[in-house]
């Protein structure tokens, strides 16, 4: 591709660097000299080094009172103010979205290609989850929550017109925007940072999950399910509004360690007999990270795990599903591993984790915009 082809780069928010976050700094690894935009800004500047110390051109809600840490109380602005962002210099436009990113204006003579993590999930599929976790499901409070997220729908939907191409981070998501939008999407997997684990063959007798702890990731139930089973250890990493309501849950045989740094978990995760996984994620980033450590998963059966994870009884197996997100299907499932966790191998979990590494993404997505922007430079060519 020349190098005279101008690049803008949109985000939904850049306040912490996770997944939607790594993907950006691969379209820029990919594209140095883009500008990058965003509904607000608020990186550290740890954070900031992965995107080489490019800063966002930002919307009115960065100026907004109490932006930096209630930015998300802000979200019925958010279709406004990503529509405010003006990228109409650019020749392409990328945009990582879980939320509004996709919906930045773009005209005809612009390839805009949207990464989609997920089309917005309280509006569409989670709403009734959403509003239930949020006690936004009864009284005014909740008839007006309905109302926004009916309108953020139409929103939404309106705005996947303004998308040449889609890529989603698996094909669940993939089911999800032809669900949602009516729309095709490619599937390029996420970025994965495998090379920062290191496999371990001899593994210890514990347990071992990690997340943030707020309520869809469910280490409730994972803590429940050992306290139930009090012959084995596990050991929790994390923090969040979930903390209290986790602890009180907590048997003598589960030790919660709140929040720790990469090489704290880096080293649990080499050293335990299984990592547990209870979310239904779009892709899951973890259970990968567990897999490059050589430790088997075991993971609720739904959502992106079953994309990254091969079962037991499949060839080269790296772990076992369990059906429900109920405390006796995860019990289950944890006794099915202690009889069969001698046959998924260390060295195949490592070899399965490898396929989603970063190097990987960066040649995928590399070819793949390449692809689409000679493609639409072709289909401008007028013939007299």
């Amino acid at each position: 591709m020349s190098h005279d082809v101008s690049v803008g780069i949109v985000a939904d928010w850049l306040v912490t660097f996770a997944g939607s976050e790594k993907v950006i700094a691969e379209f820029i690894k990919l594209y140095p000299q883009a500008d990058i935009y965003s509904v607000v800004d608020f990186l550290s500047d740890e954070s900031r080094k992965k995107f080489y110390g490019k800063e966002a051109t930002t919307s009115f809600i960065q100026r907004l009172p109490f932006a930096k840490n209630k930015y998300q109380q802000y979200l019925p602005l958010m279709p406004l103010a990503i529509e405010q962002l003006d990228v109409t210099g650019h020749d392409i436009v990328l945009s990582s979205s879980h939320a509004v990113a996709k919906g930045v204006l773009t005209g005809p003579d612009q390839l805009h290609i949207s990464y989609v993590h997920s089309p917005i999930r309280y509006a569409w599929d989670f709403q009734h989850q959403y509003l239930r976790e949020s006690g936004l499901n009864k009284g005014f409070k909740g008839k007006l929550a309905r109302w926004f997220l009916h309108k953020i729908r139409i929103w939404d939907y309106r705005t996947a017109n303004g998308v040449d191409h889609f890529i989603a981070n698996s094909h669940f998501i993939a089911r999800r925007i032809k669900k949602v939008y009516g729309r095709d999407a490619d599937v390029i997997y996420p970025p994965v940072d495998v090379e920062r684990f290191t496999l371990q063959e001899n593994k210890e007798d514990f347990y071992f999950t990690a997340s943030r702890m707020v309520p869809y990731k469910r280490i409730d139930l994972i803590v429940e399910a050992f306290s139930q089973m009090p012959d084995k250890k596990l050991v929790v990493i994390g923090d969040g509004s979930e903390m209290s309501k986790i602890k009180a849950k907590a048997g003598s045989n589960i030790e919660i360690l709140g929040y720790q740094p990469d090489d704290v978990m880096q080293d649990y995760m080499r050293r335990a007999k299984a990592f547990v996984f209870a979310a239904e994620e779009d892709f899951g980033i973890t259970p990968v990270e567990a897999q490059a450590s050589g430790t088997p998963v075991i993971a609720f059966g739904k959502g992106g795990v079953l994309e990254t994870i091969r079962p037991y009884g499949e060839l080269n197996a790296t772990g076992v599903f369990f059906a429900e997100q109920t405390v006796e299907s995860l019990i289950k499932a944890v006794h099915h591993f202690d009889t069969i966790q001698e046959s998924i191998l260390p060295l195949d979990c490592r070899e399965n984790a490898l396929k989603f590494s970063a190097q990987r993404f960066h040649n995928e997505l590399d070819e793949y915009i390449k692809t689409k922007w000679h493609d639409f430079n072709e289909s401008k060519r007028v013939v007299y």
